[in-house]
């Protein structure tokens, strides 16, 4: 799947880290969800500095420029509480006649959310002590105010705010504990954690990595590349790849690539067609003929003579009765198995499924054409 997008040495490492991500989210007796396969691209070096994070990455940094840049041996809060001023749903107003009252407006106003912030201060002071060395970090889906920033920093906290909802699903698979609706009743279970964490810096894009997850169930893949041709380029590669080694897991089989299949289905239709008499025999003859446009296409792709090499391919298979494909380099007939050439055993199944239901469809439309041409005028 990925050769045929990409020069053979990147695919080759293309292929280590897209089955290293399907195996990383995988979970027993429970179909793959690749949408816990987070794919994002930083527009530096070579593609070949493309790599698998087996944890987040997350396209945003931390908003105050006192907070700590690094941190190891992290507890990991992810929040889903506003920790700003927030206006109310409906239509309302605060009359004051003085400067006093005024003052005294916002300061009520501004108490609500540093109560959290100092709940969540204090709670961090409880769980990390001079005896475990550990470290804090609050990931937060909604908005985080600049005071309410400046309080963390003091407390060497990595603060996120506005993390997309899909990272925050990720992030209790990726890091363990739970995400919090609220700053009441926390508790050492409800936090994650993580290794390290740290943030790096692209021109004006910050990049905030989460590392060293015991058992993460969700990872990054970060695409690398000096442009956005070759960006997209591994994006598409490896969106294929992924959904190449998901159907490889669910089905727990392959089928032999380089049109081994097509050829060797061909050689049992022909054997099969003296079973049968009359126009069964045209239709066996047909469906054979069209199963051979596989090896046919990729005989001409590569610059081969199409009838020749069929020939080729036919006679080695009634010969041997093994899977034969087709050498591209040689035009000579090979064994896909030895060679590590494989096609999904689903999209062969789909592929002889929906062609007979395709050619039925096709054939209806030209009767009810023709039926239309016969009932107009003369």
């Amino acid at each position: 799947s990925l050769r045929t997008k990409l020069v053979p040495a990147m695919a080759d490492q293309m292929t280590d880290i897209v089955v290293d991500a399907c195996l990383c989210i995988r979970k027993e007796d429970q179909p793959l969800d690749l949408f816990m396969v987070e794919m994002l691209h930083m527009k530096e070096k070579l593609a070949s500095t493309t790599r698998l994070v087996k944890g987040m990455v997350m396209d945003h940094g931390s908003r105050h420029p006192d907070m700590p840049k690094k941190l190891n041996n992290c507890y990991i809060l992810t929040l889903n509480v506003s920790l700003e001023y927030e206006k109310s749903e409906v239509n309302s107003g605060f009359f004051y006649s003085n400067a006093e009252q005024r003052e005294r407006l916002a300061i009520a106003e501004r108490k609500l959310t540093d109560e959290k912030v100092m709940k969540i201060i204090e709670f961090k002071r409880k769980v990390c002590t001079e005896e475990n060395k550990k470290t804090f970090v609050i990931l937060n889906q909604k908005g985080i105010d600049p005071p309410s920033l400046d309080m963390l920093a003091k407390e060497n906290i990595i603060a996120l705010r506005r993390v997309k909802r899909r990272n925050m699903e990720r992030l209790t698979l990726a890091c363990g504990g739970n995400a919090l609706n609220s700053v009441e009743d926390m508790e050492e279970a409800d936090l994650g954690h993580a290794d390290t964490v740290y943030e790096e810096s692209l021109g004006d894009d910050k990049f905030t990595f989460v590392e060293g997850l015991k058992n993460p169930l969700s990872c990054t893949i970060l695409v690398k590349g000096p442009n956005d041709h070759t960006i997209q380029q591994l994006k598409d590669a490896v969106r294929d790849g992924l959904r190449a080694v998901k159907n490889t897991i669910e089905d727990k089989a392959l089928v032999p690539g380089a049109g081994a299949f097509e050829v060797a289905a061909y050689v049992h239709l022909t054997e099969f067609r003296k079973k049968v008499s009359g126009k069964q025999k045209l239709g066996v003859d047909a469906f054979a003929e069209a199963l051979l446009a596989v090896p046919k296409t990729l005989a001409e792709n590569s610059g081969l003579d199409p009838q020749d090499t069929i020939l080729k391919l036919v006679e080695e298979r009634e010969k041997t009765k093994n899977a034969v494909g087709l050498d591209l380099l040689t035009g000579e007939p090979n064994v896909p198995a030895m060679e590590g050439i494989w096609d999904n055993y689903r999209v062969k199944r789909q592929m002889i499924g929906m062609s007979p239901t395709l050619a039925q469809q096709l054939l209806l439309v030209d009767e009810v054409i023709k039926a239309g041409k016969q009932m107009g005028p003369k």
